[in-house]
């Protein structure tokens, strides 16, 4: 037999462990895996070295077009995420105009994102005020998910997207758990946040480290328990988007202990940069819920290595440079991360602190596709598809503007040094990245739906 693509010789990270092993790629699916293939191949790539993985699998992306396609749009995201090695991800349903509260605007998404995608790509539903009637609609269209904001969000501008009242957030959990869908959830007290916030510019205190003091950790832990009591009551599958404590952690797992159907994500930049660090950097790193101090930074990292977190996430949510200037509480609060996804974490996790590498990986692929229910990823086995990308422990790199595939080139990791490297990435067995060649031919990536399972 003829494959597509044989990639030799490297450690081939599986859910339980590391085997030294051969991989057969052929019509985009992973055809064959053993010690040694000799069989003939379109493409031999030596792996030896270095670490073959699943791809990420990103279940928490901001894409911002259309609407604010200035911010970033799909090609230039796609692009990101793949040089990341990223190979699939679930798009919010903001920060686009309009935002993705129902079909129609589901719709004009789904044409926005055609044949721009250099990855396989996935969307979401929005749950916002008014709009219990649209979900339905949506989840027959196939969203993997829903997502609402219990924080304070939107601009005001007509079609943006809007933070959910309890009420709203109650019945709209009652009516997803009828339709067996998921809801994702920006777990924060608003009205304490967004008291304390106005407290602390009106006594003129509108330092990093203010602004992190204005949303505290236990602001993140109610809204995590309102929303475990919804659930119970409802039945809803609830998941928690990017968890930044430690005592948001335990009270999720206590949940999952009493039988509640919820799980979490953390991101990156909870475990790369601290409190402390955020003052260094500036607004760049300003995100809700916001980074914490060294010492809570420390317990969360504990419990990441202790295996506690369910998965890590982007949460990319980019903007135009302009957006960052000024004071902390005025600029917009996201972190452009997708890029750094894999390698950063990779570098701090499994170097640095001795993760296992399957630990790791099953973080990053195999449990967000399992949760979300999204077929034939996140997983080395024969039969799914071929979304694999090679990491090389050996080097290192200073991460530049210029490295950066946004369409505004701006990190909050701009300057650190990042000890390994993705050379490959490959999406269903096409190589949309290569280290010395940098993305490579046209876009490829494919819409997935979850009422079919299937690709289009």
């Amino acid at each position: 037999m003829r494959y597509d693509v044989i990639i030799k010789g490297g450690d081939v990270v599986f859910r339980d462990g590391v085997r030294k092993v051969d991989i057969a790629l052929k019509d985009e699916k992973i055809a064959c895996i053993a010690e040694h293939l000799d069989g003939e191949a379109n493409e031999v790539v030596n792996a030896s070295g270095q670490y073959v993985m699943p791809g990420m699998v990103d279940t928490h992306v901001h894409i911002s077009e259309p609407g604010r396609t200035e911010w970033e749009g799909y090609k230039t995201g796609s692009q990101a995420l793949a040089a990341g090695g990223t190979t699939c991800y679930v798009e919010m349903p903001l920060n686009t105009i309009p935002a993705t509260t129902n079909k129609e605007a589901l719709d004009i998404k789904i044409e926005a994102a055609k044949n721009q995608n250099y990855v396989d790509y996935a969307l979401y539903g929005g749950l916002v005020p008014g709009n219990l009637d649209d979900l339905e609609d949506m989840a027959n269209e196939g969203v993997f998910a829903f997502k609402c904001f219990a924080a304070t969000c939107g601009s005001g501008i007509p079609g943006d997207f809007e933070n959910v009242d309890d009420y709203t957030l109650y019945k709209g959990m009652q009516r997803l758990a009828e339709l067996g869908q998921m809801l994702c959830i920006h777990s924060e007290n608003a009205s304490i946040t967004d008291r304390l916030g106005e407290e602390k510019v009106r006594e003129g205190k509108t330092t990093a480290i203010d602004y992190v003091e204005s949303r505290p950790i236990v602001t993140e832990v109610e809204a995590i328990q309102r929303v475990i009591l919804f659930s119970k009551d409802t039945g809803c599958r609830v998941h928690i988007v990017h968890v930044s404590s430690a005592e948001g952690v335990e009270t999720i797992l206590k949940a999952q202990s009493e039988g509640v159907d919820i799980t979490f994500e953390s991101c990156p930049h909870y475990f790369a940069i601290s409190a402390e660090q955020f003052e260094e950097i500036g607004p760049k790193a300003k995100c809700s819920p916001p980074l914490r101090k060294a010492k809570d930074q420390e317990k969360l990292w504990q419990a990441y290595l202790d295996g506690k977190v369910d998965h890590l996430t982007s949460d990319h949510s980019p903007c135009t440079p302009d957006l960052k200037e000024g004071g902390v509480f005025d600029a917009w609060g996201g972190i452009s991360g997708a890029q750094n996804n894999v390698d950063l974490m990779f570098d701090l996790a499994v170097k640095q602190r001795h993760m296992p590498v399957h630990q790791f990986v099953n973080s990053i692929a195999y449990t967000p596709a399992e949760r979300f229910n999204i077929p034939n990823k996140g997983e080395i086995a024969v039969s799914k598809d071929a979304d694999i990308i090679l990491l090389d422990p050996n080097q290192s790199y200073v991460l530049k503007d210029e490295d950066l595939y946004y369409k505004n080139k701006f990190s909050a990791y701009t300057g650190r040094k990042i000890d390994c490297r993705i050379t490959k990435t490959f999406v269903r067995g096409h190589k949309v990245y290569d280290i010395n060649e940098g993305i490579v031919g046209e876009p490829v990536g494919k819409l997935l739906r979850a009422n079919n399972k299937t690709a289009e």
